[in-house]
């Protein structure tokens, strides 16, 4: 029998505000336990840019609703033709479809200023699990404490490496290394994976300078 894209609920996930990139880790996890056919059409998406400043809508973490993220992770997983968002952070639907996700979330690039412009560094869930890593430095603070309380169980890594998030949040295409995927701008993302819609028809959600 195949699965519906909301076999996944949120009350199936490990959730730990503020550390999303972790939280996307455990979804992919959970996959390749109980649904390995799955595992294989899911891909994990950073959101970020050169100057760690991007806005998405409709976050919970903001009773507006727009955070100003230094990034962002997603998972996205293919079913049929169409590809489905799993946004633990989302005030949308769990999941929604990816181009729901942008016209709500992401919005056109039009009217936003230079340094909030976006990109998407895409990898494979099975990449990912094996080679992501974090020693959680990134939310410390100087007096050692962190900025959110982070995840009770022991940091994440692998043989080869304690922390790599900074790799994985980088917008550069520069490393050797295939298992940090592929980096795209705004309007090849939308190419390759939302080919039926037109940069131009996306909604304007708008952060403007002032």
């Amino acid at each position: 029998m195949s699965l519906e894209p909301n076999f996944l609920s949120k009350s199936d996930c490990i959730y730990t505000p503020c550390f999303c990139e972790e939280n996307v880790w455990n979804i992919c996890d959970y996959l390749r336990r109980k649904f390995s056919a799955l595992f294989h059409k899911c891909v994990v998406v950073f959101i970020s840019n050169e100057n760690n400043s991007v806005p998405i809508w409709k976050q919970k973490a903001n009773h507006s609703g727009l955070v100003i993220w230094d990034y962002h992770v997603l998972v996205v997983i293919l079913f049929g033709n169409e590809y489905y968002v799993y946004d633990l952070d989302s005030l949308l639907d769990f999941p929604s479809t990816l181009k729901e996700y942008f016209e709500k979330a992401i919005g056109s690039e039009k009217s936003i200023k230079a340094d909030y412009r976006r990109k998407f560094r895409v990898i494979s869930a099975k990449c990912y699990l094996e080679h992501f890593a974090s020693d959680r430095t990134h939310m410390l603070k100087e007096d050692g404490t962190y900025f959110s309380p982070p995840p009770k169980y022991p940091c994440i890594s692998t043989p080869h490496s304690k922390n790599n998030l900074d790799i994985y949040r980088s917008m550069k295409n520069d490393s050797d290394c295939d298992h940090f995927g592929s980096v795209y701008c705004f309007s090849d993302f939308l190419t390759h994976f939302l080919p039926d819609v037109q940069l131009a028809n996306l909604p304007d959600l708008c952060v403007k300078d002032n």
